[in-house]
């Protein structure tokens, strides 16, 4: 015999999130004002409109999707065009399998359900979210930017060129040409997001264009096949590369006027089976000018940083990897020594900023001119205080050290999960034990977490398990700490997240520290040591922006966790 399907008043008053005596008096309603059910109890105010979307999705057996958390939609909006989506109000969540994955409002909508079918793919998988967070959604998020980059592809003319005269031509014309206005387009919204890196990579049906915001990627066009070359010409025709080279990788720059400010944009092209992948990485002057304070130190983390960047000589190492924000931290110490009384030099692979008052020095390894070239040729020219881009072999690191030994401070990074381990990273690269001992002053990890949007963070409720666990909360500190989460506004893209800063993991170097170094001590061994000196590691200090609702949990375990980074030992 088949189950009765439970009406949607009975799931409410089983939830206890109606009593019977509510429910009576919205049918009531309901038949009077010629209203559904759900409609009757939410204008009553008797329940929420979420707890009678997720009463419907249990009624029909489907899933419900918090709008508010959800982080895969943004990335599936170009599977459904704009058009549709804001006309019949659904999302889309997906594709597996052939199966294209949506979200709707309404589950008794036959007709809206038949025509998606019908237009979109007669496979679907049906989840349900409030219509009003439905809404919100794409007001937020298909905005008008994206409308008017929709309306330029639209212009061009679809029918372009294929050989290579013809697109070079298209992608230089001057003035208002519609290639022209495109790209101009995308770059202009990618700084207005705070992007720091475009992507514009080709796949097989489609370009596909993503911004990197706060360290996360995010796609936000899809632009058709067929203007692919035009588009590749275009950008590398802009960076100065080589138009009829597709078969190596080649790097150019930009420099263009956005917003009434002058940025660069340092443009690598990789060569890809679907044609050349393009990347450029936006240089804002303004994002590693932020100043010491400003990167996230807690105050005694901060009082030690200051310290040690006064030394007189010895080296400062900062260690994460690639993307932590290694070079503005030392941007950072760099500007506050940054005095007339003090000579700076800084070999770097590639100048990316340029600042007044020190002699910065660009690698070029094609003709021979090496982080170690440039290191000797420093150590003549007197300077005080050395930057060295990264110790990448024992030729580099015994010069640094050499420099540190001689009287100067040396500031320069590591690829190392953590501080302890690149003393034993050092000694493995062949550096000689008693000069990592006497030479290096403090070692600082850090990576960059997301920093909650100031608009629309909220308490949340239920923190994941998982991630409590996974930073080794105990029952006392979960009952003491107030969990944040960005629920998402316009002011963030929805996101909830808006900037980032830093956790910090400072090691200074004591006696103890340093026989071990010199008597090749495991990591483990010198981690304990550090630890019971004072050292906080890195989900320490993340612990401590949580709990002052900087950031969440989610950003401190990713972050931290999920580079190995041992929580209790």
């Amino acid at each position: 015999m088949a189950r009765r399907q439970k009406k949607l008043g009975e799931i409410l008053v089983d939830w206890k999130i109606i009593t019977p005596k509510a429910l009576e008096d919205a049918l009531t309603y309901a038949a009077d004002h010629d209203r559904r059910i759900g409609e009757a109890l939410v204008e009553l105010e008797l329940c929420k409109e979420d707890d009678v979307t997720k009463a419907l999705a249990t009624q029909f057996d489907m899933a419900y999707v918090d709008l508010d958390k959800s982080t895969d939609i943004r990335a599936s909006l170009h599977l459904i065009p704009e058009k549709f989506i804001r006309d019949h109000q659904v999302l889309p969540l997906g594709e597996e399998n052939g199966r294209l994955k949506v979200i709707i409002s309404d589950p008794l909508d036959l007709e809206k359900l038949d025509l998606l079918r019908f237009r979109l793919n007669p496979n679907l998988e049906i989840s349900l979210a409030p219509p009003s967070k439905i809404k919100r959604f794409i007001d937020t998020f298909m905005s008008k930017e994206k409308s008017l980059i929709g309306e330029t592809m639209d212009s061009i003319d679809q029918d372009m060129p294929d050989d290579e005269d013809a697109l070079s031509k298209v992608a230089g014309d001057e003035g208002d040409a519609p290639i022209i206005k495109l790209i101009n387009q995308l770059i202009g919204e990618a700084v207005r997001m705070r992007a720091s890196d475009i992507h514009v990579e080709p796949m097989a049906d489609r370009v596909r264009v993503r911004y990197r915001v706060d360290g996360v990627c995010a796609e936000r066009e899809r632009i058709p096949k067929k203007l692919q070359g035009s588009v590749t010409a275009r950008l590398k025709l802009m960076a100065g590369i080589d138009l009829s080279e597709k078969r190596i990788p080649q790097d150019g720059r930009i420099k263009l006027n956005v917003g009434g400010k002058d940025i660069d944009f340092r443009v690598a092209s990789c060569p890809s089976v679907h044609g050349e992948s393009i990347v450029m990485r936006i240089l804002r002057p303004d994002s590693v000018r932020v100043g010491i304070q400003a990167l996230g130190f807690e105050e005694d983390d901060y009082q030690m940083f200051t310290k040690i960047i006064r030394r007189p000589n010895g080296i400062f190492l900062v260690t994460g990897p690639t993307g932590s924000g290694k070079t503005t931290t030392l941007y950072a110490a760099l500007q506050e020594l940054n005095r007339p009384d003090k000579k700076i030099i800084t070999a770097e692979d590639p100048v990316e900023y340029n600042f007044p008052g020190m002699n910065q020095c660009q690698v070029k390894e094609d003709i021979g001119l090496t982080f170690e070239k440039i290191l000797r040729a420093m150590l003549r020219q007197a300077p005080n205080i050395i930057l060295v881009g990264e110790i990448r072999d024992l030729t580099v690191g015994e010069v640094a050290i050499q420099a540190a030994l001689t009287g100067h401070l040396v500031f320069s990074t590591l690829h190392t999960n953590d501080a302890p381990s690149a003393i034993t990273r050092l000694i493995d690269m062949g550096v000689k034990p008693f000069l990592v001992a006497s030479s290096i002053q403090a070692i600082m990890a850090q990576r960059l977490v997301r920093i909650l949007c100031t608009e629309c963070k909220q308490p949340d409720p239920s923190p994941d398990p998982s991630y409590l666990r996974v930073l080794g909360y105990t029952q006392a500190e979960i009952e003491g700490t107030k969990f944040l989460r960005g629920a998402g506004c316009k002011r963030c893209n929805g996101t909830g997240f808006r900037g980032r800063m830093g956790i910090f993991e400072m090691m200074t170097m004591n006696n103890e520290l340093r026989e071990l170094a010199f008597n090749r001590a495991a990591t483990s061994q010198i981690r304990r040591a550090a630890k019971a000196s004072g050292m906080r590691n890195l989900l320490a200090d993340g612990k401590l922006k949580i709990q002052r609702g900087t950031t969440t949990l989610e950003e401190v375990a990713r972050h931290a966790q999920a580079e190995g980074i041992i929580i209790d030992e």
